[in-house]
């Protein structure tokens, strides 16, 4: 079975997450990591769904999440920037993920950009982080 378009971009719109967190690193230089990922879960019984996206994007790992529940997780910011950020400009998402998409990808670029290394673009860096959460809710 070969993944269409439109039943991806649906299956993402119902169980797809674009998000970053702070992780608390005092080694870093403000104190936190920047962390993101793009991940779908589903149960065990439709593990093979998340393999063949993971076989459609080439990229990311599917790995057990919790309990009976797996996920197809993406976390390289190049993997983000290059496949799944354009795929989804190409294919539009028509829930609330049409909003974090783009907050996402601003999150991305300032990473790229490197940004975050002065504490002026580490503190924007958290406000878009925020708001990328609050766009969840």
């Amino acid at each position: 079975m070969t993944l269409k378009d439109d039943w991806i971009v649906g299956f993402v719109d119902g169980e797809g997450c674009f998000s970053f967190s702070l992780i608390r690193n005092d080694s870093l230089r403000f104190g936190y990591q920047i962390q993101g990922e793009f991940t779908v879960v589903q149960h065990k019984r439709d593990i093979q769904l998340l393999h063949k996206l993971k076989a459609h994007f080439g990229c990311g790992a599917v790995a057990q999440n919790h309990g009976d529940r797996y996920h197809w997780r993406v976390k390289n910011l190049t993997h983000f920037l290059d496949i799944i950020i354009p795929y989804f400009e190409k294919h539009k998402l028509v829930t609330n993920k049409q909003f974090q998409l783009p907050v996402f990808k601003e999150i991305c670029l300032r990473l790229k950009a490197k940004e975050h290394f002065n504490e002026a673009g580490f503190n924007e860096m958290k406000v878009l982080v925020k708001k990328l959460s609050d766009l969840k809710k």
